[in-house]
């Protein structure tokens, strides 16, 4: 199996990060992973802000109510989408890639709600998005300080052929 495909398979939400620091480059290229993802007519409605400072991403979870392990992780990336047709689509397909990305460079990363939820207008004036922009997610990420095994469903429990 490739590389690409290993990453895929063995990507888990990660929760508790080291001291470590990320460098800036490899926050760069994760984020154009998430720029690079599937788009529908080509739209690309995201835009991504990088949360590195400790006072900001000590915030973010008091926004959010919970989610603590933010304040705690070397960055935070924020998918904030314009309202397009299709933007939660294209803004979770960028927040995928952004989460395999981060697991191909050695990194933790967890996918954490944003639309939808009461908080997400106020993450959303915190960071200073234009009104009506919407946020897709939240992605802390570090290195992991935990490798979590989690069970996941046999493919015979989920897939099914012609019909359910």
């Amino acid at each position: 199996m490739n590389e690409a495909l290993e990453n895929l398979k063995k990507r888990r939400s990660i929760r508790t990060y080291t001291d470590q620091p990320v460098a800036r480059e490899v926050l760069e290229d994760i984020v154009d992973f998430g720029r690079l993802a599937a788009t529908a007519m080509n739209d690309q409605p995201w835009e991504f802000v990088v949360v590195t400072d400790k006072a900001m991403l000590a915030k973010l979870p008091e926004l959010t109510g919970h989610a603590q392990f933010i304040a705690t992780s070397a960055a935070c990336i924020l998918v904030i989408c314009k309202p397009t047709s299709h933007y939660l689509e294209d803004g979770s397909a960028a927040s995928e890639h952004i989460l395999i990305a981060a697991h191909a460079h050695g990194l933790g990363a967890c996918w954490v709600a944003g639309e939808k939820e009461g908080y997400a207008d106020s993450i959303r004036q915190l960071v200073g998005a234009p009104e009506g922009y919407r946020l897709i997610c939240l992605i802390p990420v570090g290195y992991p300080a935990e490798s979590p095994e989690i069970e996941k469903r046999t493919l015979q429990d989920v897939l099914h052929w012609e019909k359910y």
